[in-house]
């Protein structure tokens, strides 16, 4: 039977809002799966006001609960906001500082990360916001150490996405958080999205003039993903594709926006993950099948990427469960 799952996931939607980003919270959090076979989320949004302009006053939102909405949820999203120097009505703030304090997980989408600072709960705090705004972040939150070059920042139960696509890539890492790497991969699938980027990537890419005529990475990822249990390094990867390391490293970053190394790690944590989330009990057989060599090296790995010991992520995302 699949493990009992409870969360609720409100979107505070407010002034201005983008209908995108509130479109990617609906289709991650507020539809069905039932071919997950697992229990979903409670989705639910909320407004400050009983009719909310959305983006350029493409439409009116309405019909939905008030703020009170907010006090229910164990995650709530702020999206982003076109004016994000104008601070947020007090009411507004107040429903964050409250979520806050009852330890719900506080997302921001964009320049939503200016409702959070601006309510005060990134005060200390690792976050990221569209790179357009970055300067203006900084001047006006000194107290919050801004990343402005990464997809999305997780500090703790508060998480930050830097773009309107960041909202797709940190949702999908929302749902791995919650789901384990199994259920990600197939809600992926089901939205035709390649599996969801690291959060340390970055927001934008300078494309260089690549010294040999660039073709698509997919040939060389199809074969790595074949031999994940060999001890590849980045070298082979060049090899196989023809090229040298610095050349595979350019071609890496323009076409997936991370390095050779990062993509395979990420990639032998997915496979880990799913041996794991399948039955497999033996860590020195996870650690071989995923190309980790070692049980230490696995361990090492999985806190990393997913926040979890092996054991543990056993116990939330193994078949017992």
């Amino acid at each position: 039977m699949p493990q009992e799952f409870s969360h609720r996931v409100v979107v505070l939607v407010d002034d201005g809002s983008n209908p995108f980003e509130l479109g990617v919270a609906t289709e991650l959090f507020g539809l069905r799966r039932p071919e997950l076979e697992r229990p979903w989320y409670d989705f639910a949004l909320c407004t400050p006001v009983p009719e909310v302009a959305m983006h350029l006053g493409m439409f009116t939102l309405s019909g939905v609960g008030g703020l009170d909405v907010a006090e229910t949820a164990d995650t709530l999203i702020v999206p982003n906001r076109p004016d994000p120097l104008r601070e947020p009505s007090p009411e507004v703030l107040a429903a964050v500082r409250r979520a806050a304090d009852r330890g719900a997980r506080l997302v921001s989408f964009c320049t939503g990360a200016f409702t959070l600072a601006f309510a005060g709960v990134l005060d200390g705090r690792r976050a990221t916001t569209h790179w357009r705004w970055a300067d203006d972040f900084v001047s006006r939150f000194p107290a919050v150490a801004l990343e402005p070059d990464v997809l999305f920042v997780e500090d703790g139960g508060v998480l930050t996405a830097a773009g309107s696509a960041a909202a797709l890539d940190l949702g999908l890492h929302l749902i791995h958080r919650d789901h384990g790497a199994e259920v990600v991969n197939a809600v992926s699938r089901r939205l035709v999205f390649t599996g969801h980027r690291d959060g340390g990537q970055r927001q934008f890419i300078t494309r260089p003039v690549p010294e040999v005529p660039d073709t698509s990475l997919a040939p060389l990822l199809t074969w790595a993903l074949a031999r994940l249990d060999r001890p590849l390094t980045v070298a082979d990867l060049a090899t196989q594709a023809a090229t040298s390391p610095a050349t595979l490293h350019r071609r890496f970053r323009a076409e997936l926006g991370t390095t050779p190394l990062a993509w395979l790690t990420t990639e032998r944590v997915t496979l880990a993950c799913r041996l794991i989330e399948r039955g497999e009990l033996r860590l020195d057989r996870v650690a071989e099948a995923s190309g980790f060599g070692t049980a230490a090296n696995l361990r090492l790995q999985l806190r990393r990427h997913t926040g979890l010991s092996p054991s543990a992520y056993r116990r939330r995302f193994g078949p017992a469960a």
